[in-house]
């Protein structure tokens, strides 16, 4: 069994590749704020007790740490579901000559732990050495004590390896459930199909997310002025978990707004505006897969952003604290983003490198290399739209909840040229990713492609 998971490992190395960084954030991010952890815990009584400038370096771990892990858990999520649907051909032959559900699921469980562990390492060794640039940064400006040092142990990162490997083992079980239960031939058709209707039990779940993320965004608002901190922090927990929601009930908010921003698009492109309307509309869990991360990346970016401006306006004139409050909100942001970039260039490279086969066929019907490129181009187009349009509204809601708690009015104050670079920068980001992968996806003789022939 092992030597065939490395040998499907080697045959889709693009989709494990986006699997190993996703691992690598993991587990870096949780070394990193372990670390931190281990930092305060393992010093001196009169080092702890040293009195600094903001929350302090445990208060500080701690906040970072919970949206920047939960971040990454999303993204290791998204790139499992990915690696996964890469391989749903060769896992459901194999179904077809006799492997039984449980081969399968060991096979799954065989990559993952090969992943996890190719990246353990060097994820443990940048998280080690983020904490130190970070404790560095800190004590800079003094927000930690002088003397403090990251000790030298494994167990922050043994944790982190740990975590990922649990995150891993549980994601992949539930990916590959539907593969590994229904019958081979079943399993071969729906490689090739997708189902028009979202299950309820993914509709119900993702009702409790938008539930969940509205009761912490209230709680945000109801925050005094004086627990601003403790305001932001409710109201990116709610944003994060509002996009948990819109990933869960994505298709059917996607299909919608792809109709209504296909209207011009079919205007200014007759055949292939209609053929990339039709083709998103039809396939609405893959494009809830590619429009996630964008509206991850902008949901998250614009909430930091929004709410460090509408702080800054709060609190009138920039004192010493102020200026410590607004350089934790840009690390924090910085973080974020970084995780939401990789996650959007993991995801839009994955979703349209598995078209290999669509593609083929188009051109078997006479479809020419630029007709493709031209569809690939208005699908890119209103992917980033779609997912521009859900993270604006997650961050308009979030940072409205966070701007009544500062300044008692739902009406936050808004860096339009921030924002808008946020907006090109997804756009950056997803545009050229598909076409590159579109036109890797293109090549080759199309009979072969289209038989299902090596990637």
């Amino acid at each position: 069994m092992t030597v065939l998971a490395l040998g499907q490992m080697r045959r889709t190395p693009a989709a494990f590749a986006g699997l190993a960084v996703a691992f690598l954030l993991l587990v870096a991010t949780t070394t990193l704020f372990g670390s931190l952890f281990a930092t305060q815990a393992t010093a001196p009584e009169a080092l702890r007790a040293t009195p600094v400038a903001g929350p302090g370096l445990m208060v500080i771990a701690g906040a970072f740490g919970e949206i920047a892990v939960l971040v990454a858990f999303f993204v290791v999520v998204n790139a499992i579901g990915f690696a996964l649907r890469r391989q749903h051909r060769e896992l459901a032959l194999l179904r077809t000559i006799a492997a039984t559900p449980r081969q399968v699921r060991r096979l799954v469980r065989v990559q993952i732990l090969v992943t996890a562990l190719a990246v353990a390492v060097p994820g443990a060794l940048a998280g080690a050495q983020a904490a130190r640039l970070l404790l560095v940064a800190l004590q800079e400006r003094g927000m930690a004590a002088p003397g403090l040092r990251v000790p030298m142990t494994p167990l922050p990162a043994l944790i982190a390896l740990a975590i990922t490997l649990l995150v891993g083992l549980a994601a992949s079980a539930v990916a590959v459930r539907r593969i590994s239960r229904i019958a081979p031939a079943a399993a071969l058709t729906a490689t090739t199909t997708e189902h028009g209707r979202t299950g309820v039990l993914r509709l119900l779940v993702g009702a409790c997310a938008l539930v969940g993320g509205g009761l912490l965004l209230r709680l945000a608002a109801t925050r005094p002025a004086d627990e601003l901190d403790k305001a932001g922090q409710a109201a990116l927990l709610g944003s994060l978990v509002l996009l948990v929601a819109v990933g869960l009930t994505g298709p059917l908010a996607a299909r919608a707004l792809v109709f209504v921003l296909g209207v011009p698009l079919r205007a200014l492109l007759p055949g292939t505006g209609w053929l990339a309307e039709a083709n998103l509309r039809g396939y609405a869990r893959r494009l809830t897969s590619a429009m996630v991360p964008v509206a991850l990346l902008v949901g998250l970016s614009g909430t930091m952003m929004i709410m460090t401006r509408t702080a800054e306006h709060a609190a009138g004139a920039t004192g010493a604290a102020s200026e410590t409050d607004v350089w934790l909100r840009q690390a924090e942001l910085a973080l974020l983003t970084c995780f939401a970039a990789v996650s959007t260039v993991n995801t839009v490279i994955a979703v349209t490198g598995e078209r290999r086969r669509e593609f083929a066929l188009l051109r078997l019907v006479g479809a020419t290399r630029r007709q493709l490129l031209r569809m690939l181009t208005a699908e890119a187009l209103l992917t980033t739209a779609v997912g521009v349009l859900l993270g604006a509204g997650v961050a308009a809601l979030a940072s409205a909840a966070f701007s009544t708690a500062a300044t008692g009015s739902a009406m936050p104050s808004v860096p339009a040229a921030a924002c808008g670079w946020i907006v090109v920068g997804a756009a950056a980001l997803t545009v050229p990713g598909i076409l590159g992968a579109g036109l890797r996806a293109i090549q080759g003789p199309a009979a072969e492609r289209a038989g299902g022939g090596r990637d």
